[in-house]
């Protein structure tokens, strides 16, 4: 996890963290979409809330906040992706403005089960 926070802050893209109490109960951040310099103004996203804290209405403000930070920034679209179901991520994305854009069938596999990825754009 470190490694990967000391990547995303040397591409000069932001991090954000949620606390409860002092603990760390969710994440929120932006890496390159892709290396290539006609990419560099398109970002992929993650939210990240630790299991039980869902439905606290934590996600959408720290989403809020990387979005603003992201507009800032210059960054013209944000995609993220969203491995089905998981129709509360779904529902955030779609909250914020984010469209379907596209659905790639087994991508990813997980607990020894394929995966598909719908990406979600939002063009700031």
């Amino acid at each position: 996890m470190v490694r990967r926070i000391e990547n995303v802050k040397a591409a000069g893209l932001p991090w954000y963290l949620a606390e409860h109490e002092g603990d760390v109960v969710g994440y929120a951040y932006a890496t390159k979409w892709r290396e290539r310099s006609a990419y560099r103004f398109s970002v992929e996203s993650t939210v990240y809330l630790r299991h039980g804290e869902g439905g606290k209405g934590l996600a959408g403000p720290l989403y809020e906040a990387l979005i603003d930070q992201l507009r800032g920034a210059g960054v013209h679209a944000v995609i993220g992706g969203i491995a089905q179901p998981n129709e509360a991520s779904v529902r955030l994305h779609e909250k914020l403005g984010f469209e379907r854009v596209a659905m790639f069938k087994e991508v990813g596999k997980k607990f020894d089960r394929w995966l598909d990825v719908g990406y979600w754009e939002l063009l700031l």
